[in-house]
């Protein structure tokens, strides 16, 4: 099994998913060789918690990593798939930004070991390589690519596991003399030199929600102390966005190298490929930048994409609900293991035979606990559903902040319904709904 984690990725970045300029020839393989998830989700939308949900198949609520504070301690408990197929014979491997406290200790689960301390750094990482902690030269895409490599290359009489977890998309953040951070948005993202001037000159497609200031959404309207109003000019720069697409071409090429190490070796058409994002990012719609956090659509839906002939039939493209939770239960299944009680998700394997079986998902839960860290996102701690045609949002904090949206008349998310008498019945039962969501710890 190879699953390639990419940081903050949203799901309309690649070229398979109709990116106007955006070339990603090795992810599309692995879509067109195998299955591209239309509606797949990050039930916690912040870096710790969903890779803790894809890590284990529960939802934050029930694993206990909530945010992105020092979650060392926790993390080092966790019950995770790698630790299940550690025990049915598997050679595992994690390589990368595991991002769950600052801790770069090896975590039960995995024999070989290769992590960033913290966030870690675009250039000259320091990795602790099976307890050993070195600085390494290089684009930390290009380091942490030969770390995967060198595993592949290595003999293997056991079936295998790697994780990789890259840093980018993630952006440099800028420190203080103090070592505070500075505002977010003075953040940085650093392609490898070879990606520069990678997409010179295009200009970033900007929809209808970038291009206005949030109406009916109180929680977002709010004065915050001098922070200016959300709008057009508080969004992503074209600059800015382009960076994140540069450092993805790096990610892009990682990938095609470890499918070439795969076919060169044989192993390909029987190794498990997933490529997938923790959450997705927002470019300006709703004046939001530099984030990721909220319920809207920008924020929650992730790419999913999934190769393994005979198993998966190659162009498929699910449109079934597909969560984080899931990544857990569908590589048990896989290897022939029984998924522990406590999972929450759902092996996603039924969804990829020619009849995809009844009684699939019809909702889901967002939860998202108030973050201490940006002011613009604090008492915004929230519980939302998810529906194939609605989302409800409720702000655990805010009095009379709720929103409620037709995702099928208003995809954007830019007309909050909750005040129509004319969805009073809908709301009535997204609510109850929730409530239920919420009571089972997610559910399934």
């Amino acid at each position: 099994m190879l699953v390639v984690l990419v940081d903050d990725l949203r799901w309309d970045d690649l070229g398979c998913a109709g990116h106007p300029f955006v070339k990603t020839p090795h992810m599309d393989r692995v879509a067109s060789e195998g299955a591209r998830f239309l509606n797949a989700f990050a039930t916690t939308p912040l870096c710790s918690p969903s890779r803790a949900c894809l890590l284990t198949g529960m939802h934050a609520r029930a694993h206990g990593i909530t945010d992105n504070t020092e979650r060392g301690p926790q993390s080092h408990k966790l019950a995770t798939f790698p630790q299940s197929l550690q025990g049915a014979g598997y050679e595992t491997a994690f390589i990368g930004k595991w991002h769950m406290g600052n801790d770069d200790s090896r975590r039960p689960g995995f024999d070989h070991w290769v992590c960033l301390k913290g966030q870690g750094t675009s250039f000259d990482p320091v990795l602790n390589v099976n307890g050993e902690v070195r600085k390494e030269k290089g684009h930390a895409t290009d380091v942490l690519h030969q770390q995967a490599l060198q595993f592949l290359q290595q003999p293997h009489s056991k079936p295998f596991l790697l994780y990789l977890s890259h840093k980018a998309l993630h952006p440099e953040t800028v420190q203080r003399a103090d070592g505070s951070l500075s505002d977010p948005n003075a953040s940085t993202f650093i392609p490898a030199e070879r990606h520069r001037d990678l997409y010179a000159g295009q200009r970033i497609p900007r929809p209808a929600s970038a291009l206005a200031s949030p109406q009916d959404k109180p929680a977002l309207q709010r004065s915050i102390g001098d922070l200016p109003p959300l709008g057009p000019a508080t969004g992503s720069s074209d600059e800015s966005i382009l960076g994140r697409l540069r450092m993805l071409a790096g990610v892009d090429e990682s990938v095609g190298g470890l499918l070439h190490e795969l076919e060169k070796s044989g192993a390909l058409d029987h190794t498990l490929v997933v490529v997938t994002s923790d959450h997705g990012y927002f470019y300006g719609e709703h004046g939001l930048s530099v984030e990721r956090r909220l319920a809207y659509e920008e924020s929650i839906r992730i790419p999913l994409l999934m190769r393994l002939p005979g198993v998966i039939q190659a162009g498929s493209k699910p449109s079934q609900m597909a969560l984080t939770i899931d990544l857990a239960p569908t590589c048990l299944e896989l290897a022939g293991i029984e998924p522990p009680s406590q999972i929450q998700g759902r092996s996603l394997l039924p969804l990829l035979g020619i009849s995809p079986p009844p009684g699939w998902r019809e909702d889901f839960m967002i939860e998202y606990y108030t973050d201490t860290v940006f002011p613009r996102i604090r008492q915004m701690g929230y519980q939302a559903l998810r529906t194939t045609r609605w989302k409800l949002i409720h702000y655990l904090e805010l009095p009379d902040s709720d929103e409620l949206y037709d995702l099928d008349a208003d995809p954007s998310e830019m007309r909050n319904v909750i005040s129509d008498p004319a969805h009073a019945q809908t709301l009535g039962d997204l609510r109850s709904r929730l409530a239920r969501r919420v009571g089972q710890n997610g559910g399934r």
